[in-house]
């Protein structure tokens, strides 16, 4: 039975104990909540893709919790990386980079190159800060499922394998992490999320899209089908001729549509795409709840966040 804690002092230093342990623990970031175990030891990282039924082609994230402590996991850093760490870091942005040689193969699928991020969640930072060592996590979800933002959603899906859930309430982004590797020095985005691209370009300069070539993903979250909900999800334009049914759910962008539905939600009434970020995962388990068959969900603006919002609902339709 997994054990749900507060995430204050006495949660935190438990779920840490945990850790040290080979334990896997739930615990909230600010993107979404994460399923950490110690990144290093290859037999605690294993119950992860145990728990979710992850396939171990599938890359981890590790988490530190400094700018300095990351760095220790790569084998070398380029200049464009170092400021978007500087910058960026404590934050949403993931960098992949070649790794050091102590990050076990399972961790990053046998490639040369690792994933990690430095989160800006207080309770993240204190719990791998209390572990004193990397914490490689994933989503804390049924590998391929509606991520989750709250403890809730964890317990709903993962109960029984975690050893402890921490409940930091609902996460502040909403989204998983912005992904960023580097080509011959110049930035490539592998998956938009909770740091939008015109704030990386900025600062690192234009960034590229990836190779289509690679035979499996360079990290998490880049499989075509990801993020789904257990009905079939229909992407829409907004304001499309959709007959309504009270079989079907409907995710609106900004304006509640006409008719009888088995449920409606709408992401932001006033168009503010952080703030449809934030509530785009509560409001599919909501629909996924609903008893609809069918979720149509409406495109949303591909600038800011709309763009890490626009992936979730393609891979969750694909």
């Amino acid at each position: 039975m997994t054990e749900i804690l507060k995430a204050g002092k006495a949660g935190i230093r438990k779920a840490a104990a945990a850790l040290k342990r080979g334990g896997v623990v739930a615990f909230p970031t600010e993107t979404v909540y994460g399923l950490g175990a110690d990144g290093l030891d290859p037999v605690a990282c294993a119950r992860i893709f145990e728990i979710k039924g992850r396939p171990h082609f599938d890359p981890l994230i590790l988490h530190e919790c400094s700018a300095a402590r990351a760095k220790k996991l790569f084998s070398s850093v380029p200049p464009a990386a170092e400021r978007l760490m500087k910058k960026f870091w404590p934050g949403p942005l993931t960098l992949v980079l070649p790794k050091a040689k102590a990050v076990p193969d399972i961790v990053t699928a046998g490639l040369g190159t690792v994933a990690v991020r430095v989160p800006a969640g207080r309770h993240a930072l204190a719990l791998i800060k209390a572990a004193g060592r990397p914490v490689a996590a994933p989503s804390a979800n049924r590998f391929g499922a509606l991520s989750p933002t709250t403890a809730a959603h964890v317990k709903t899906q993962l109960d029984g394998g975690p050893d402890i859930i921490l409940d930091g309430g609902k996460t502040r982004i909403g989204v998983e992490s912005t992904i960023i590797t580097f080509a011959r020095g110049v930035p490539v985005l592998l998956r938009p999320g909770g740091l939008p691209l015109e704030e990386i370009e900025a600062v690192a300069g234009p960034v590229s899209a990836p190779s289509r070539r690679a035979a499996g993903p360079a990290a998490p979250g880049c499989l075509k089908k990801h993020y789904a909900p257990q009905v079939k999800l229909r992407l829409i334009t907004p304001g499309a001729a959709v007959r309504p049914s009270a079989s079907a759910a409907y995710l609106a962008f900004t304006g509640r549509p006409a008719g009888k539905w088995a449920a409606v939600k709408v992401l932001s009434p006033s168009g503010d795409l952080r703030e449809a970020a934030a509530g785009l995962f509560g409001a599919l388990h909501a629909l996924e709840r609903s008893g609809a068959r069918v979720i149509y969900a409406e495109k949303v603006p591909q600038h800011g966040l709309g763009r890490a919002i626009m992936d979730r609902l393609r891979r969750a339709s694909a």
